[in-house]
Order: C-alpha cells, then structure tokens, then sequence
C-alpha cells in the first residue's frame, strides 16, 4: 500500500528511516524478499540495480518505502518525481544530493548530463564512507522525473564496479519513450532485478480490510472484491474506506450491484474538509511548493508561526509526511498533492503563487511561482524568464536555461518574441543534448518567420546535411549583421567552423573559427571553438606554423580556464601531428582529467583524440579504456552520434590484436554512419575496414575499403600527412596483388606531400611501402635504400606499432635476399615490439619469418599487462605515477570503491603488493 511513510529517526542517524503506517503494507513477499536479496549482493560490493513498475496505485512506493524502514540502512539517496517539475532541470538530481555528504550546491551550474552524473559517483562515493557503508539511491516516479536528472543517474550507475550500493528505479512503465534511452537500456540489462507489481491476492485484499479495521472478508468476499478492483490496492482501499462495513454484505450477495468507489480525490478532500482550518492552510500552502517543500516555508506561506500542531493533524490524515531532523514535508503520494492543488481554485492558488514568490530569495523559484499565477500572456514576466535563461546560457547551464526560456515563450503576448524564445530555448536543448528527435525540431522551426536566428539554428540541426546546413549557415550570415549583433555573429561562424571540420575542408574551418573568437569569444555557443582554430590549421598543413604561434603555454590542466584547457587540447593535436607523440598524450592526458565539468562532446572527443595518440605510441591498453569512456559517455547522454569516430580507434586495436569479432563491431558501426555520405564518416569507415583487412593478411579487401576514398578527389587536408594515414596501406595492398603502377599512383603524392611537411611520422610509412615496392620491383638496392629511409625517419616519430611493421618488413625483404643475419636482427626487433603490444597476427607472422631464416623464436612469455583487463591498465598506470585513489577515480570517471577494487586484483597479477612496488615494476618496462 502507498500508505507508509518513511519519517527519519534522529536515533538512527541523519537519514535513517523508520516507518510509520497509515495503512497496513500486505503482501508483495515475493518482491520484499528480491529486494533484501539485492541488498545483500550490495553489501558484499557487487552494486545492484533494481526496477520496479506497476501501473498506478498498485503500490509500488509503498513496496519500496516498506523495504527501505525494514532495511534500516544508514544512507539514503531519494528523489520522487513530480509532474509539475518534469521541466526543471536537476530538480530530482538536487532531492537525490540534498542530504548527502558533501555534496555540490545546486544544478544551474552544471552543463550538461555527464557533468551532473560525474558530480553524483563522487557523492555516492563519499556516502559509503571510509567504513564501507551500504548505500541506497533511490528515484521514485522515474516517468516524471526531469530528463537531465535521469540521464546524469544513469551515468552515475553504470560507472559503479565495486560500490555497495542498491540503485532503485520506480516507474509506471520502462518502456514509455519519454524516458530517456539511455535509462531504458540501464533498467532493462540482464543483470538487473526487475520486480513487476500485480494486484493483491484475495486472501491479501481480506488482511487489507482488517487492517483499514472494516471488517474480515469471506473467502467469497475477497474474490469478489479481488474480481471487482483486479486487486489494485488503493482502489481496494478507497472502496473499503467509503462503504465500510456495508461493503461486506454487497460482497456476500451474489446478485448485487457492488458500488464504484469514490474519486481519490473526492477521498483526500474528504479528509482535508475534516481536519482544523490551520491544518487545511498549511496543506493548501504547501500543495503551492510541490510534493516536497520546506516546512518553514509552507508556515510562512500559511501565516503560521508555529505549524507543528497543524502538521500533526496533517500526518495523521494521511495528507503530509515528514523526516525528523531535515524539516522537508512531502505529500504521501502525488495524487493526494493533485487533488490538494487543485481544489484551490484558480483565484486562491494564483495568490499563494504570487506570495510564495515573494517570500523566496532564490530568482528561477520565484519566477516559477509568478508563472503558475500567471492568468495568461504576460510580456514583464516573460522578459524576467527570458533575462535569467539567457544568464544561464551565458554561464553553460544549458539545460536550466532552456526551461527558463521555454516558459518565457509560452507567456509571450506577441508571435516575434514567441519564436525568439523558443529558437534560444531550442539551441540551448541542443547543446545539452536534449533533442531526441531533431527532424521534429526541424519542422517546428521552419514554420517560423524568416530571420539570421532561424537559418543559424536549423543549419545547425541540419549539420548531416552538408549542403543544406551550407546553405542555411550562409542565408542566416547575410541576414546578421556581426557588428550590431556579434554573439549571433559568433554563433554562426562557430557553425560554419564545425562544418567545415566536417568536411575536412581545414583552412576554412581555421578562419572561421578565429573569427567566432573575435566576434565573441565566450558567447560562441561552440565548446572548443578556440579547438577548432587550432586544430583546422593542423588540417591544412600548418601544424609547426601553428605550434610557434601558439606559444608556451605554462597553465596547468587542473586550474586551466576553459580558454587555456582547448588552447592546451589543441597543442596536443598541434604535437601529434609534428611527431611528438610523447608531448600530445601528456597534454591530452591533462585536458582529459581537468574537464569534468565540460560538456558530454568535450570530453568525448578529448577522450577519442587522447586514444588515438595512445594507439600511435603503443599505449593501446590505455586507448581502449578512453574509447570506452568515450563511448559510454555519448551513450549515456543519447549521443552516440558524437563518437562514431571512438569506433575506428578501437577497431584498430582489436584488428591490430586479432581479436577479430570485436573489430568488425566497431567497423560496422562506422558503415553505418558513413551511409550520410558525410566524407569524415566515409573516411572513418574506410579506415577501420582497411586495418582490419591488413591485419587479417587480405589485401584485396584493402583495396575494396580503401579505393572509394580516391573518389573523393583531391581535398588537401583529406590527404594531410598524419591526420588520416592510409595511403601506405593502399600502395601496399597494390603491391602485393602485383598492380605497382597503382601503388606507385598512390604512394608517389603522399611521399612529395609528407616531404613537403616534413612530417617524419608520414615519411617513414611511406618510406617502408616504397622499400615494399621496389623489392617486388626487383631493385633491391632501391629498396634498400627505402628502408635505411625510414629508419631514420622512425627515429625522430616513436611509433612504436609503425616500427614493428618497419622492422618487419625489412626482414622479410633480406630473408629473400638471403640474408639471414642481418634479416635476424630486424625481425628479432619486430618480434620484441609486437610482444609488448600483444599484436598477434603480425607476430605470428614474424616468429614464421624467424623459422624460416633457421632462428629460434623462444618463449613469447606473458607480459603483466596481458594478464590485467584495459580498465586495470589504466588504474596501475596513473596510481604508478602518484595519482591518489580519488585523483584516479575523477580522471577515469569511476568511484573510489572501483579504484581499489581494480587494484586488490592487479596487486597479485602482478605480484607486487605496493604502490612502490607497482610504480617499478611499471618503470621497469616490464609492462
């Protein structure tokens, strides 16, 4: 039944529940004992995610509150979702860390999902305590939840590995689409506990009605009472309350009619008409905050200075609840805080509205208010709205602003400045990841007025299509005016820096993302604009250029400004593409850890880019966990869009392992993006074929993956040295299917280009396939040549993959040279390089080219990385260079308990038992 409540007993520590019934609780043994079991997995530290789902009334809350009084943990997270505050961003997120310790102040500030869900792994993290405790997160009426706080809990949850928590989803149904589908695929994962609540049986419904104390049911009774509700328990409850014991002998005779029950609502204002006129004042007023609200403030909204005794009353009624110790009153169930609010009439509750505004200091609240008393369109008020959810916008808290601005729409008196809020309201759901559906976005839209706004905001909804958002973006630049209007100046020129970036087209994506930066540097509603400035350049072949401009940039990662943190993001590109792989990880690594509170696509593709210079310097444990959080996070907030590109990094490393199954998942996702005819996604797609197809010795499948990419024509940054490499691959592959004229015709632009750039990293791949082509040309000699090149280039890039396949080649071409020695010496470097990395199809390979020359390949060995899952890898690798457990758990986005899960289980793999062990035997090079 829903009538228990969970009051908290200062006996039992701050947020310990007792319970206190209004009802009796009947039934649900089934369920109870799930729950308890759940629970019991939790305290072992295997965290546990509950659903429970029942249409309403069926009790579900009641189940979930009867469960927590008997589990009497010693913290609570819990939030209950209201229908009136489904648009206030946070507003669940701020209930679930109200109590919690430590926890950040408020969710205006927060910028998206992903920030918010960061925030809450550290709260929970904090609440289980130095001694472990258990934990129970708890959303209740989830269907009403804000979005935002739903997408930030599912975050939180999936990156929990060895926390004691229960996390417990309370629904009507899991599958409605208004739920976020990152949720739905949370609740739905075969792990999870799914209770699905039933009516009550019959012989439940006859302890009910003894409870309620109307009466012991028969047996034929019960049933037909059962028949009658389909065991509903607040439909049971309202018909035995209404009818009393009258309701029995109806029961007992078959023939007669049994009577429909009263409206809930009726019942609760029944018992509202009933109690003292200052018990009724307190109620009304506090129907006028919400299902929760401050006690104090429902007194002063009610006139009274003492509330307790009208509080009193209130909670025997069964109209309020409230928790000893935090001073909050909540409404026992959403429907009884319905029917209160609506009884008011329209008059009453427009003045509460209006005085509860002006006893609130906090400004968004006090809007709120003036908005339900609003009686229709109201140009001061919508002015308000608007001013604050442009200041938000100002400050990143897109998805507050949104709601600020969208409300601002609906109480405009005038079409213009209806469309103005909404276009603002629309941009700002964009850019926390809000627009499920973009085409519906779209076709909003397009029925508005023609202005710079409107083409601006639908090319950026429009960004797949290229044309079209070309077309868009340029309509809405020549109907701006950038010196009179320089934000939207700077918004426009942001949009066209992305796309172009899209397009590969790097100078055009330079010029306008400078000047999106001139125009207005903070107010560009791009997140990394000052990024894409840096990084177009790199595109166009201007990387050195771009790195001495940039100069020495001395702020540290961890109190970096968002300015200096995509200044830094960019040097790493910057040095990546000038061979200092060394360099661009360090600096990415430090972009990565310091942008917490960043939106979901900064970090996704700080994280993507970080992944890639790890695979090209050998650290490919290590790109596999950012691939992963990278993917995780666009999934988490329903933007697996953003990283597509994580695909082809991972895709890499498993073709590059021989781990064949995972890397065609990854390949075939990236078809399916590069079915938009996008050239990146093409690009990405042909890619992550192409290395597959060369790992598995086909290179008839290189040149299937690889020739669309020459239809494209020549696109200068599309062939930029280092920034997309697979001319080599394709000249290769040509080689070995005897086409050298097509290798040569692939090979030649891209050795006079990396020339050109000086870019050693590109010279020494295709310095390697023209030793590849000449030895099939006959000429050893130039071959030869060709691969002392490359050498020497290999020196100055550090790849060490690169080098491997280096060192591989050149011995296989002296083994058929016949010589054997020397041929020795280059596979046995090969050989060593590939261990390390664990890259089986080309060390199979090479250890055939060591027998083949008469030469022991000896045991391969186990290297202590291979024995420890990616994610270990990257715990042991920041714990070894003196990162403490909750440095490592911010930077990786996981909670503490799984640090020092991941490192109970490393320690013996190992076989060290400090962090001074660990850190040498890292340093060592032994892994």
């Amino acid at each position: 039944m829903d009538g228990v409540s969970l009051p908290r007993d200062d006996a039992l520590g701050p947020t310990a529940w007792r319970c206190t019934v209004d009802a009796p609780f009947v039934g649900r043994t089934e369920a109870l004992a799930l729950l308890e079991q759940a629970l019991d997995r939790a305290r072992t530290g295997v965290p546990q995610r509950v659903l429970v789902e029942g249409r309403a009334g069926i009790g579900k809350t009641a189940l979930v509150r009867r469960f927590m009084a008997l589990a009497g943990l010693p913290r609570v997270l819990y939030a209950e979702g209201d229908e009136a505050e489904s648009g206030l961003a946070f507003g669940v997120l701020g209930q679930l860390l109200a109590d919690a310790p430590g926890a950040p102040a408020g969710g205006d500030g927060w910028v998206d999902s992903s920030a918010a869900g960061a925030a809450l792994v550290e709260v929970i993290g904090r609440a289980q305590g130095p001694g472990g405790d258990t934990v129970a997160v708890v959303v209740d009426d989830a269907q009403w939840a804000d979005r935002p706080s739903l997408q930030a809990l599912t975050f939180a949850v999936r990156r929990l590995r060895a926390d004691r928590v229960v996390a417990i989803v309370v629904v009507r149904d899991i599958h409605d689409v208004l739920l976020p589908g990152g949720l739905r695929r949370l609740c739905t994962a075969a792990d999870v506990v799914r209770i699905r609540l039933e009516g009550l049986a019959p012989a439940e419904l006859g302890l009910l009605s003894r409870g309620l104390g109307t009466g012991r049911l028969t047996a034929r009774a019960a049933a037909r009472l059962h028949t009658h509700t389909a065991g509903n328990p607040l439909y049971a409850q309202t018909l035995l309350e209404q009818s009393g014991l009258g309701l029995l002998d109806d029961l007992e005779r078959s023939g007669s009619t049994l009577p429909a029950p009263k409206s809930f609502t009726a019942l609760v204002l029944a018992r509202l008409s009933a109690c003292a006129p200052a018990t009724e004042a307190l109620v009304s007023a506090a129907s006028v905050l919400g299902v929760h609200g401050a006690l104090d403030a429902a007194a002063e909204l009610a006139g009274q200075d003492n509330p307790l005794p009208a509080l009193e009353q209130a909670v025997s009624a069964g109209l309020l609840t409230e928790r000893v110790g935090d001073l909050v009153v909540r409404f026992p169930h959403p429907l009884i805080h319905a029917a209160v609010y609506h009884r008011l009439g329209p008059a009453r509750r427009a003045a509460l509205h209006l005085r509860a505004a002006g006893l609130t200091g906090d400004e968004s609240l006090a809007l709120r208010h003036r908005a339900c008393a609003a009686t229709g369109p109201d140009r001061a008020l919508a002015a308000d709205l608007a001013a604050l959810g442009r200041r938000l916008a100002s400050e990143r808290a897109w998805s507050s602003a949104a709601g600020q601005l969208s409300t601002a729409a609906g109480l405009s008196p005038d079409r213009a400045a209806y469309e103005q809020f909404t276009l603002e309201a629309v941009e700002c759901r964009v850019l926390a990841g809000e627009v499920p559906d973009t085409a519906e976005a779209v076709e909003r839209i397009q029925g508005f007025a023609q202005s710079a706004w409107r083409s601006y905001l639908l090319g950026r909804l429009t960004l797949f299509d290229m044309d079209r958002s070309e077309a868009l973006l340029c309509d809405a630049w020549k109907r701006c005016e950038p010196e009179i209007e320089p934000v939207l100046g700077a918004r426009i020129a942001g949009q066209f820096a992305a796309l172009y970036g899209s397009m590969l087209r790097g100078t055009d994506q330079a010029e306008w993302a400078q000047l999106a930066v001139r125009l207005a540097p903070d107010s560009t509603a791009t997140d990394m604009i000052r990024f894409l400035a840096i990084s177009g350049q790199a595109m166009s072949g201007r990387a050195a250029q771009a790195l001495t401009a940039l100069g020495r940039l001395e702020a540290d990662p961890a109190v970096a400004s968002p300015a200096e943190l995509e200044e830094l993001m960019g040097r790493g590109v910057l040095r990546g593409h000038t061979d200092d792989l060394a360099g661009a990880v360090r600096d990415l690594t430090g972009v990565l850890g310091a942008c917490h509170s960043r939106s979901a696509m900064f970090r996704v593709i700080a994280a993507n880019i970080l992944a890639w210079y790890e695979y090209q310097s050998g650290h490919w444990d290590d790109s596999m966990v950012h691939c992963d959080l990278a993917l995780s996070l666009a999934a988490d907030t329903d933007q697996p869009h953003i990283a597509f590109s994580c695909h082809v990094n991972a895709a890499l490393v498993r073709s590059a392992r021989g781990d064949w199954a995972e890397a065609a998942g990854h390949a075939r996702v990236t078809r399916e993006y590069a079915a938009s005819g996008h050239p990146y996604p093409l690009v990405q797609a042909a890619l992550a074929a192409a290395y597959l197809a060369r790992a598995r010795g086909r290179p008839e499948e290189v040149v299937a993956a690889l020739e669309p990419l020459l239809a494209l024509g020549r696109r200068g940054p599309f062939e930029e040295p280092g920034l997309i490499p697979w001319p080599d691959l394709l000249a290769d592959a040509w080689t070995a299917l005897g086409e050298h004229k097509r290798a040569e015709e692939a090979l030649a632009p891209y050795e006079e280009l990396a020339a050109e750039r000086v870019h050693h990293g590109a010279l020494a791949l295709a310095a390697r396939s023209r030793g590849n082509l000449e030895a099939a040309r006959g000429d050893a000699a130039a071959a030869e040549q060709a691969f002392r090149a490359a050498h020497s280039h290999a020196e100055h890039a550090r790849a060490p993959f690169d080098r491997a396949l280096l060192h591989l080649a050149h011995g296989q071409f002296l083994r058929r040279a016949g010589k054997r020695t020397l041929a020795g010496e280059q596979l046995r470097a090969a050989r060593e390089i590939l261990v390390r990395l664990d890259a089986k199809p080309d060390l199979e390979c090479c250890e055939r080219e060591l027998a083949a020359c008469g030469l022991e390949t000896g045991e391969r060995g186990t290297r202590g990385a291979a024995l420890l899952t990616p994610q270990e890898v990257a715990v042991a690798r920041r714990v070894a260079s003196g990162l403490t457990n909750r440095q490592v758990a911010r930077e990786l986005v996981i909670s503490v308990k799984t640090v020092e899960y991941h490192l109970g289980r490393l320690y013996p793999k190992l076989g060290v038992d400090s962090r001074h062990q660990l850190a040498s035997r890292l340093a060592d090079g032994q892994d």
